[in-house]
């Protein structure tokens, strides 16, 4: 059974930052892929942010390139994101994801508030 916990969101103002996590345990693969997906509010598509592979290579999309920072601890495994100068349509629920092998999981999200 593998588990997926994100944490960290909440409400932040326009220009400010956050850092998620994302925890998962179980039975995980060595070899994997982690990585953070954006949904903005009445939307049902989620977005790919930003992946980082076991060995640490990482993908971020170019909409948050210079402000968001991917990284992880493959000891705890865990990916965190950071999140600088924060806009208002960084708005939504961060979903983090684990895949493996043909497996992936997702977290519940965390819901990430920037206002004005």
């Amino acid at each position: 059974q593998v588990q997926v916990v994100e944490s960290g969101g909440g409400l932040v103002q326009a220009g400010g930052s956050l850092r998620l996590s994302c925890a998962a345990s179980g039975s995980i693969y060595s070899t994997n892929i982690m990585g953070w997906y954006h949904q903005a509010p009445g939307k049902q598509r989620r977005e790919l942010v930003a992946l980082i592979s076991n060995s640490g290579s990482t993908n971020v999309v170019d909409s948050v390139k210079g402000r968001f920072t991917i990284s992880r601890d493959n000891a705890k495994n865990t990916v965190y994101l950071q999140m600088n100068s924060l806009k208002l349509e960084d708005t939504g629920v961060y979903y983090c994801n684990l895949a493996f092998q043909t497996q992936a999981y997702w977290g519940q999200g965390t819901q990430v508030t920037v206002s004005s």
